[in-house]
C-alpha cells in the first residue's frame, strides 16, 4: 500500500530521492503491464477474426449452394415421378382404346358378312374405327417419344446435380482445411466455377465474391 501511495504521489516532489523516483517509475510500469497485454491480445483476436470471417463467408455461400442444388434435384425427381405416372395411366387408356377398336372391327366385319343390305353403313363404320385406331397408335407413339425424352432430360439433370453437389462438398472441405489453393486447380473447381456463373441462384455481389475467391 505504501508503494501505491508513493506511486500516486506527484512526481514533481523534488524531495524524493532518485532511488525512490526510480522505484515509482518501475511500479507504474508494472501496474500498466496487464492493461497493455490485454490490449495486445484484443488486437490479435480482432486480426484473427478479420482473416477468418471471409473464409467463413465463402464456406457459408458454398453450403447454401449445395442445399439449393439438392433441393432442385429433389424437385426434379418429384416432377419426373408424376410425369411417369401420367404416362403409364395414359398408355393404359390408349391400349384399351386400341383393343376396343380392334374388337369393333372384328364385330363389324362379321356383321358385314351377315348383312349385305347394311354393307354401306358397315363399311363407313369400319373406316371410322380404322381411323380411330390409327389415331390411337399415333398418340401412343408420341406419348412414348415424349416419355423417353423426359427420361433422358431427367437423367442429365440428375447427373449434373450429383456432380455439382460433389464439387461443392470438395470445395467446402478444402476451404475449411485451408487448402483452397490446391482445390482451385482441380476439375471440381472448374465445374463449380461454371455452375456459379451459369446456373447458381445467387445475388450478383455474392457470385462475384465467390468467383474472386
Amino acid at each position: 500500500q505504501g508503494l501505491v501511495e508513493l506511486a500516486l504521489r506527484p512526481s514533481s516532489d523534488k524531495s524524493q530521492p532518485p532511488s525512490q523516483r526510480s522505484m515509482v517509475s518501475l511500479l507504474l510500469l508494472v501496474l500498466s503491464a496487464p492493461a497493455a497485454i490485454s490490449a495486445l491480445e484484443q488486437q490479435q483476436h480482432e486480426a484473427a477474426q478479420a482473416v477468418a470471417n471471409p473464409i467463413r463467408k465463402v464456406v457459408t455461400m458454398l453450403q447454401d449452394m449445395q442445399k439449393k442444388v439438392t433441393e432442385e434435384g429433389a424437385a426434379e425427381a418429384e416432377l419426373y415421378e408424376k410425369f411417369m405416372c401420367y404416362c403409364k395411366t395414359s398408355g393404359g387408356t390408349l391400349s384399351s382404346s386400341m383393343e376396343e377398336a380392334k374388337n369393333a372391327i372384328a364385330s363389324l366385319t362379321a356383321s358385314l358378312k351377315a348383312s349385305g343390305e347394311k354393307k354401306t353403313q358397315t363399311v363407313a363404320d369400319e373406316k371410322e374405327h380404322q381411323q380411330s385406331r390409327s389415331e390411337a397408335k399415333d398418340a401412343m407413339a408420341k406419348a412414348t417419344a415424349l416419355r423417353e425424352k423426359e427420361a433422358s432430360d431427367f437423367a442429365k439433370e440428375k447427373s449434373d446435380s450429383t456432380t455439382n453437389i460433389a464439387a461443392l462438398e470438395k470445395a467446402i472441405a478444402a476451404v475449411e482445411k485451408g487448402i483452397a489453393g490446391g482445390f482451385l486447380q482441380s476439375n471440381a473447381a472448374l465445374r463449380l466455377r461454371r455452375y456459379a456463373m451459369e446456373k447458381a441462384d445467387l445475388p450478383d455481389d455474392a457470385r462475384q465474391e465467390l468467383l474472386a475467391f
